[in-house]
């Protein structure tokens, strides 16, 4: 078997995405970097191409010849393509700037007696290489929800020079008894303040840039912590590259421990976790990693994925189906397009079985490559929008433009100083970072496999905009149905049945439709694209709230 050279490796899969926030696409163009960064990416680049060489191994027939097809369809070198992140230009401030930093060092340090009189630590957990810097935000000096309390910060990983931002809003009913909820933002590399000001948060930012209150919020009768993650996304940085989702679940477990410990008038609420898109992958690897330690401060009842890529072997299948008019809405792709994709499908899922099989790179890799190439590429060339059918893209690279606001906000020096952000300056989403967990293979792995482990304790809700083309509704009902877990029989024979709102002002009014079974819920909510709160705010808070309530998880 002939080895296929480094500089097609990095072309091809670079070549794989598009620079946009448009996560799971197909090629568009590959962006140039200077010549002067060759030397750092090709140093960076010699470890994992070292630690993969054994992997070479497995590669498959099919997966070579994929490499050597892409190799042909989008040629590329090392010297032109900005593969690996650059760390974020940044100042750390003061000790004296927060208000607290609570050492995990000392956390780890507390011992207790349990109920066999043994000694034990009273969290578990390696967290002596861990700081969690805090502050408090003033309300008014940013007219963001004035008469909620605010914290924002930083969780510094010492030993790794990792630092991930994060921003608390309390609840704005009854925070002593509210739930907590954690959320991510997907990508991978779009960062969680997105979803704060562009669907979720307690304000949007308007075209002066300046915050709209957002009644819609999901801090209504909940706390929120928006997390940027993994570093070098939005506000976080690192003197290093991350490049799977694995790497992030300690930091996150860390995160939650200390500021509960910071906190602990929080950490007897409930607490959930929350996101949407790459989620699908993070929610749950973080929920398994928290699960696992038995001895913890993190009171987790459930996790929401919305619009998630979790299972791609599943989920490929339906993307033909959407784009071709079964999916509720008119078709986008002419007849013969439809049919070459349907061609494609066969040899989509080969690859992405042998993905699942290995979780090697070297049969993830080509997996997504070609996938994303044959699956989403027809689509993505018509220049409608992968996040909603029913439209064109904006003129922003990210599809909306409002988000620009959202980025014009953030970098006000006002703004920076306010929430104590150490870079220089905040970016939506970070496309190397994107890059780089498709190099890694991370893109089509089996993260599927650890929601029965998940639905052994908690309960999963898996929620979908029905507009929504890049993770689409009909593929995360379907991956959802086929789970094996030991209520499999009994959700899958469940009819969807219609989901309405229960408040007297629209009670009666149709939103969606939902299934339910033991810890499984799937929805489809009706009119929404990839960000269900942003298109349909009301159905988003109704649901969110009714979740939390319970109401489908007794």
């Amino acid at each position: 078997m002939r080895v296929l050279p480094t500089t097609l490796l990095i072309g091809a899969t670079a070549a794989a995405v598009n620079p946009g926030q448009q996560v799971l696409q197909a090629p568009d163009e590959v962006v140039e970097s200077t010549h002067e960064a060759a030397p750092k990416l090709a140093e960076a680049l010699s470890q994992p191409l070292r630690e993969l060489k054994d992997e070479l191994k497995s590669l498959t027939a099919e997966a070579e010849q994929a490499w050597e097809e892409v190799s042909s369809l989008f040629p590329g070198s090392l010297e032109n393509i900005p593969f690996f992140s650059a760390a974020k230009k940044h100042t750390r401030r003061p000790d004296s700037h927060w208000d607290h930093i609570v050492r995990g060092a000392d956390v780890q340090s507390v011992w207790v007696e349990n109920a066999n009189g043994e000694k034990e630590r009273e969290v578990g957990g390696r967290l002596e290489t861990y700081d969690l810097r805090v502050k408090s935000v003033d309300p008014s000096a940013l007219g963001i929800d004035p008469d909620v309390k605010q914290y924002s910060g930083y969780l510094d990983d010492n030993e790794n020079d990792k630092h991930l931002f994060y921003w608390f809003f309390e609840s704005r009913n009854d925070p002593k008894n509210d739930p907590v909820v954690l959320w991510l933002n997907g990508g991978p590399g779009c960062s969680s303040l997105t979803g704060l000001f562009f669907e979720l948060g307690p304000s949007s930012i308007g075209s002066n840039i300046k915050p709209i209150y957002n009644s819609y919020a999901w801090n209504s009768n909940a706390s929120v912590i928006f997390l940027d993650q993994p570093v070098n996304v939005g506000f976080s940085y690192s003197g290093s590259s991350v490049s799977e989702t694995s790497a992030a679940a300690k930091d996150v477990y860390a995160l939650l421990t200390l500021f509960f410990k910071q906190f602990p008038e929080y950490a007897g609420q409930d607490f959930h976790i929350a996101g949407e898109s790459y989620a699908g992958h993070y929610i749950p690897s973080f929920a398994s990693e928290i699960l696992s330690h038995k001895k913890r401060n993190i009171n987790l009842q459930s996790v929401l994925i919305g619009n998630g890529l979790t299972d791609g072997y599943t989920q490929y299948e339906y993307y033909r189906p959407m784009a071709c008019g079964d999916g509720g809405y008119p078709a986008v792709l002419d007849e013969s397009t439809c049919q070459s994709m349907d061609n494609a499908l066969s040899r989509c899922q080969s690859m992405i079985q042998a993905c699942y099989d290995t979780e090697s790179s070297w049969s993830c890799v080509p997996a997504s490559i070609y996938c994303n190439n044959a699956m989403l590429g027809p689509y993505q060339r018509t220049g409608q929008n992968v996040y909603d059918v029913r439209g064109k893209c904006g003129s922003s690279s990210l599809c909306y433009d409002d988000l620009e606001f959202v980025t014009e906000y953030l970098n006000q020096p006002e703004v920076l100083k306010a929430v104590g952000a150490e870079v220089d300056n905040f970016d939506s989403c970070n496309f190397d970072i994107n890059r780089n967990f498709l190099f890694h293979g991370d893109w089509m792995k089996p993260f599927h496999k650890l929601v029965p482990g998940l639905l052994e304790e908690i309960p999963v809700l898996i929620y979908a905009g029905d507009a929504d083309f890049i993770c689409n509704w009909l593929g995360n009902k379907a991956w959802t149905d086929a789970l094996e877990w030991h209520g499999h029989d009994e959700y899958a024979a469940t009819e969807l049945e219609d989901l309405t709102i229960v408040d007297q002002e629209h009670k009666g009014k149709k939103i969606g439709q939902v299934k339910s079974s033991g810890n499984l819920t799937f929805m489809r909510l009706f009119g929404g694209g990839h960000m269900v709160p942003y298109d349909q705010p009301e159905s988003s808070l109704e649901f969110f709230n009714r979740w939390l309530g319970g109401e489908w998880t007794q």
